[in-house]
């Protein structure tokens, strides 16, 4: 029996087909390579609390390099005279506040990530398409960018801190104050490493779920059905609950510390007279470092919530572009039958770390809408659901969106002006 032929389109299409499934291998390759690279860095930090050795090395390491080490540094390092009794007295409650933020980002990410891995931790696993892999690379290497650049800033201004309190308070062989130094620096680095690693992992799981409600948006652009659309709503939700579940004693608690600690720093620093960079610049390092840290954990949160809200607008413009296709006699069509585009050209490029943007869909290129009265009442309940389930990352029930920023940043502004009403008076003359 003679073989058939295999004809010229299908000799192109063969090898077309290998190399699309050696370059999936080879992303997928990546992709494997950047996760283990994630979790290793974390497992090095501390964070793997997997079996008992791990976690008591861990717990060891924490405390000794977060609270053991620098109490003894703040007591051998100084004498006792008026002024650097005070600069003892600040450092103690900075110690404080930085051990509390740092050991609630090690118990609380380590907690996660012995329960559910790392994967699941990220919603990788479940969200395993070939076209996204790319972005889930990009946004890793994003994180570790992040975290070194905040890193080299404040360690800039701690070490700047550090050798100027040994320049005008030295009083011990220079070799003493080289071992405080170096000493000081090494536990500094460990805690504000900790705080911060666990504050980008949170910023992380966000910048990936906005891929996710992106890539859920493109979706739009497909002639698909209305009963796919709502599954694959319905799963996103599901993730968002997770997310908001596993991370929000996380976020709370951080932001709990970071307000006392910032109260306490104000209450100090109005309060008291001669207050200079010498014997209170670790509250400006402090201070610095908790921001980022609840900064990045705020944006994340609200970035999240703001692409899920955004996703009731899209379903809308959606659904009024299909329904007005269906009069093609006013619309006016192409002669392939394929929906003429009214309004133009109305792409423009954004910004990720503009949670105020608005996400922009491209209109449909591909409906072929019905005008049975079934399709249109499909879309319309679609609409409705989406609606009425906007979602996004919540703590407790609040969600936390633009709104919910506005609150705290009011709540906040309120408490600076009743320290300042507490701590400065000016004479009336």
């Amino acid at each position: 029996m003679e073989q058939p032929e295999i004809t010229p389109l299908a000799q192109v299409e063969i090898p077309l087909i290998e190399e699309q499934e050696e370059e999936n291998n080879e992303t997928l390759v990546l992709f494997d390579e950047s996760i283990h690279k994630l979790y290793t860095f974390f497992k090095y930090l501390g964070f793997n609390h997997t079996s008992l050795f791990y976690t008591s090395v861990s717990c060891f390491s924490f405390f000794t390099l977060s609270i053991i080490a620098p109490l003894l540094i703040i007591f051998y390092s100084y004498c006792s005279d008026c002024d650097q009794f005070q600069i003892r007295f600040f450092e103690i409650e900075i110690l404080v506040f930085q051990a509390l933020a740092a050991a609630v980002s090690l118990f609380c990410i380590s907690h996660n990530l012995r329960k559910y891995g790392l994967k699941i931790l990220l919603f990788v696993k479940l969200h395993y398409h070939h076209h996204l892999i790319l972005d889930y690379v990009h946004k890793i290497h994003v994180f570790y960018r992040t975290l070194a650049m905040w890193m080299v800033i404040c360690f800039i201004l701690k070490t700047a801190r550090e050798i100027t309190r040994i320049v005008y308070l030295h009083d011990e062989p220079w070799w003493k104050s080289v071992v405080y130094f170096i000493a000081t620096l090494l536990c500094w680095t460990y805690s504000t490493v900790l705080y911060l690693s666990g504050t980008g992992l949170f910023c992380l799981v966000g910048n990936l779920q906005v891929i996710h409600f992106e890539d859920y948006g493109k979706l739009f652009d497909k002639d698909l059905d209305v009963l796919f659309y709502i599954e694959e709503h319905m799963r996103l939700t599901y993730y968002l609950s997770k997310i908001s579940h596993r991370f929000r004693i996380f976020v709370l608690l951080e932001f709990l510390v970071v307000t006392a600690s910032q109260f306490m720093a104000l209450l100090h620093t109005t309060g008291n007279k001669g207050v200079n960079f010498i014997n209170a610049g670790d509250f400006v390092v402090l201070s610095i470092v908790q921001l980022v840290g609840i900064t990045l954990c705020l944006n994340a949160a609200a970035k999240i919530s703001h692409r899920a809200q955004s996703l009731g607008s899209i379903t809308s413009r959606w659904h009024a572009l299909a329904t007005c296709n269906s009069n093609k006699s006013q619309l006016g069509v192409t002669t392939n039958g394929v929906l003429a585009n009214p309004v133009g050209n109305i792409s423009r490029a954004q910004s990720e770390s503009d949670i105020d943007s608005t996400d922009y869909v491209p209109l449909p290129t591909n409906l072929q809408v019905t005008s049975h009265t079934s399709s249109y009442q499909r879309r319309q309940s679609f609409v409705t659901y989406m609606q009425a389930n906007t979602g996004g990352f919540t703590m407790f029930g609040w969600i936390v969106d633009r709104h919910f920023i506005n609150t705290l940043f009011f709540l906040e502004s309120s408490l600076v002006f009743f320290v300042l009403g507490k701590t400065i008076n000016i004479p009336l003359n």
